[in-house]
């Protein structure tokens, strides 16, 4: 799989510079990503390999704001071995790489700025995909990768997290959040919580019980950094809802109430899992949700 470019695509919400980094590129299977919703259906929006993947992205989101640096989510970040890149089909090394970065640090180091300038991180959630970058390997083991920085995930899924089943354990390393724990640098919130002066947190279960999207909204404007709720634009339609989500029923009002808001007022949408499109405003056709 070929990096899915570019590094960084930029713009502004109000007065604030917003900048969609693609951590990496990932191919999972199609039916698990689009659950129910048959091949002949989804394979015609995004053709699948031999193995039956299709080709996603990892995208974070880094806010210039007032009150410092804001991270939005992390990537898969550094800790895993090559098998387990292989399964995932995780690619994080674009070309212009220095030995050993990661394209999270790689995209940083182009926009002039270092992980120790970073003051705030918020993960939609704690799957190994989106908070892997949480930590860095060091040789003691892993520590927080953003040294300077709170870190800010609702409660209910810390707890989730570190509960696990037969049904989860895949999806969440615990060295991914007990260095942060440690380091007493998460704030854990409970429902809509604004986090700093215009970048709030706002609950979209149902991929996890305790999901979470991000909004932003200055001059005006607001941008939602969906997370898993809509991964790519091809989950627009509301019943096109990932087989990974452990309560998709609970996606699909998620969904319906998000997506009606976000036509409504004329929101800009990040597409976190997206290997080509990173923002987009939408409008409703009639019969579903697309692009506009």
């Amino acid at each position: 799989m070929s990096f899915p470019g570019p590094l960084v695509e930029s713009r502004h919400v109000g007065r604030w510079r917003v900048h969609a980094i693609q951590a990496g590129g990932q191919q999972l299977d199609g039916g698990a990503m689009f659950g129910v919703v048959p091949k002949v259906l989804w394979s015609r929006r995004l053709p699948a390999d031999e193995r039956n993947r299709i080709p996603m992205g990892m995208r974070c989101l880094l806010v210039e704001h007032p009150d410092g640096l804001v991270l939005i989510d992390s990537g898969a970040g550094d800790k895993e071995d090559a098998r387990f890149y292989d399964i995932y089909g995780i690619e994080q090394e674009p070309e212009g790489c220095e030995p050993g970065e990661i394209a999270l640090h790689a995209a940083l180091r182009t926009l002039g700025v270092t992980a120790h300038d970073v003051r705030w991180v918020i993960n939609t959630h704690l799957h190994f995909d989106h908070a892997g970058g949480n930590t860095r390997r060091t040789p003691d083991g892993a520590a927080a990768a953003f040294p300077a920085a709170t870190y800010v995930v609702q409660r209910g899924e810390y707890e989730y997290a570190t509960h696990t089943n037969e049904r989860t354990a895949a999806s969440y390393f615990r060295a991914n959040f007990e260095p942060i724990a440690r380091a007493e640098r998460w704030r854990l919130v409970e429902g809509e919580v604004e986090v700093v002066p215009g970048i709030r947190v706002r609950p979209t279960p149902g991929h996890t019980p305790f999901h979470q999207s991000v909004l932003l909204r200055d001059g005006g404007e607001t941008l939602c950094f969906l997370g898993d709720v809509v991964p790519t634009a091809h989950h627009l339609p509301l019943p096109w809802i990932m087989g990974y989500d452990v309560e998709p029923l609970v996606t699909l009002e998620s969904k319906r109430t998000l997506l009606a808001e976000a036509e409504a007022e004329q929101w800009t949408l990040v597409f976190e899992h997206d290997a080509h499109t990173a923002f987009g405003q939408i409008r409703h056709d009639g019969k579903a949700y697309t692009l506009r």
